[in-house]
């Protein structure tokens, strides 16, 4: 049975028929509350959602209540110019290799937190993330699916004025202020998709559509990345992979967040995150 799992006032919870579960709770505590050790044990969720469906909620699912669905990941990856029509937009060629870099995990938000804009050239970029369940290095190919946990939404929020201040441009730094990686609301099973390659992604942007997109679009798949991440650096549970973005950015258009905005993001299962900018 396909699950979701979120992070509800930090506590491990299955949405299940629009109700939440608190998943320490209906296992008599053979679970714990932390998130992160839910996505570890991914493979058990399946049963226990199946045990669960049917019965009464603990409340109904608010994504208001939401975390990011991995609250403390070790590791969080982003991916540049991972679609066809970004990188066209973006006047850059396309990359053999991917081009890799890091968001630190103090960065992350939930579905409804505020993105707290540190100048007037922030940007939007919608994304499929991709989240580990079972770690290793020098993962196969043909075994990645296994090692994935679940798929997630998320936003890649970017201060361009920081990112391309130097030659070469330096991503990380304007790509990790505080809130400016919004995720949820759920972790969805990879069993949720009909194709977990093919995902449709969506973004707007004071309720204008900006970014419309499927991920079949990716020059580098989940699978690509997974391998090549691991062929570098032991991957662990929890680790997150921010698939890239695409076409319709911001800086594409000379057109950046505004304070009282609402970043709208939507992905196929997953559902939405909104996402009000304030002035930092």
């Amino acid at each position: 049975m396909p699950w979701q799992l979120a992070n509800i006032d930090g506590r491990a919870a299955l949405v299940i028929d629009g109700g939440s579960f608190d998943l320490n709770r209906h296992t008599k505590g053979s679970f714990g509350q932390e998130p992160l050790a839910a996505v570890a044990r991914f493979a058990e969720l399946e049963a226990i959602a199946a045990s669960l469906a049917g019965t009464s909620a603990d409340a109904p699912f608010d994504p208001a209540l939401c975390g990011p669905p991995v609250p403390n990941p070790q590791k969080v990856f982003g991916i540049g110019l991972n679609y066809r029509r970004h990188a066209e937009e973006s006047k850059m060629t396309l990359p053999t290799v991917p081009l890799v870099f890091t968001k630190f995990p103090s960065c992350l938000g939930g579905a409804t937190s505020d993105i707290v804009l540190s100048g007037d050239r922030v940007d939007w970029e919608v994304e499929l993330v991709a989240v580990i369940g079972r770690g290793g290095r020098n993962i196969a190919a043909e075994a990645v699916w296994s090692h994935i946990a679940g798929l997630t939404l998320g936003q890649d929020v970017s201060d361009r004025r920081v990112q391309l201040a130097v030659t070469p441009p330096q991503f990380s730094m304007g790509k990790s202020f505080d809130t400016y990686g919004p995720c949820g609301p759920v972790l969805a099973s990879v069993d949720s998709f009909a194709n977990p390659d093919d995902i449709a992604l969506s973004c707007d942007v004071a309720g204008e559509r900006m970014q419309e997109e499927r991920t079949s679009d990716l020059i580098f798949s989940i699978t690509d990345l997974v391998v090549y991440l691991s062929s570098i650096t032991t991957l662990v549970a929890g680790d997150l992979i921010f698939t890239g973005t695409p076409s319709g950015v911001g800086s594409a258009r000379n057109r950046y967040l505004q304070p009282g905005e609402v970043v709208t993001s939507t992905m196929d299962v997953v559902g939405s995150l909104r996402n009000r900018c304030v002035q930092g």
